[in-house]
């Protein structure tokens, strides 16, 4: 049974889509078949492995928008994921017919709610599955956290990085009256700049404030990442001895281990 985590914030540019599409990277390169959803309208993670033009022509019906389009009813969902170029890493890809369907109030949005999660559990052959979610708490966002075992969250340390992290844990909370094994893995600093005393300085406040729910790895503003996002490979592919890429892997690793220790827990309660 694959682990689902989604990566949320409803601030863009703080490293949701990027950290999907290197931290796949990882899991591929240890042996994890991994499943990319793109649940964003803008099409960011999709267009990061196949590029702007293949993208922004798809059909509804080749996207994930095929889940939420009636008129699109699709009686074989699984194959809606494409592989990429890179061994182990497939993706569901998005483009902006998605748009009309992120409504806000996705609450009352009926059976729409469960659309992702009853394609994850029809999909199979996958180890972990990543859902890149857009800036905003709307439906896709919404039907994310229904369908996911965990979430993380992007954060920049910076101020516009660090508002409105109370609403987004506020949803988490609502979220899981749908879905009660839906749990926070984690705070994780992005873009961080270590020599500005300014992103030192948030850092600490994020700590300080959330405690160990802040992941200890901390991902840099690296040109490698973008070096080889422009190359549609992830950074432990494209750059696997950069600073970024070791970065990327100790991620993995702590999340996986975050979920050992949470998945003991539960079974020990």
């Amino acid at each position: 049974m694959a682990v689902t985590i989604c990566l949320i914030n409803q601030k863009g540019g703080c490293g949701k889509s990027s950290t999907c599409f290197h931290l796949a990277g990882h899991f591929a390169k240890e042996g994890r078949n991994t499943l990319l959803i793109d649940a964003d309208p803008q099409g960011s993670l999709s267009q990061g492995f196949f590029g702007s033009a293949a993208v922004e022509n798809l059909l509804a019906s080749e996207t994930l928008a095929a889940l939420f389009d009636d008129e699109q009813f699709c009686s074989t969902p699984e194959r809606l994921p494409v592989p990429t170029n890179v061994a182990g890493i497939s993706v569901l890809r998005a483009n902006q017919i998605l748009a009309p369907f992120n409504r806000p109030s996705p609450e009352t949005s009926g059976m729409l709610q469960y659309a992702l999660r009853d394609f994850i559990e029809r999909v199979t052959g996958f180890d972990v599955i990543l859902i890149d979610c857009p800036p905003n708490l709307y439906q896709c966002s919404w039907t994310s956290m229904v369908a996911a075992d965990y979430v993380v969250i992007p954060v920049p340390p910076e101020d516009f990085g660090t508002q409105g992290l109370r609403v987004v844990h506020q949803a988490i909370d609502q979220a899981q009256f749908l879905n009660p094994g839906l749990r926070l893995l984690g705070h994780l600093v992005t873009r961080c700049d270590s020599r500005l005393l300014v992103h030192q300085s948030y850092e600490r406040k994020l700590r300080s404030l959330y405690g160990d729910t802040v992941l200890s790895t901390v991902i840099p503003e690296a040109s490698a990442f973008k070096v080889s996002l422009a190359s549609r490979q992830p950074v432990t592919h494209f750059s696997p001895a950069s600073r970024a890429a070791v970065l990327t892997s100790q991620l993995g690793q702590e999340l996986l281990e975050r979920i050992g220790r949470d998945l003991q827990a539960r079974r020990v309660a």
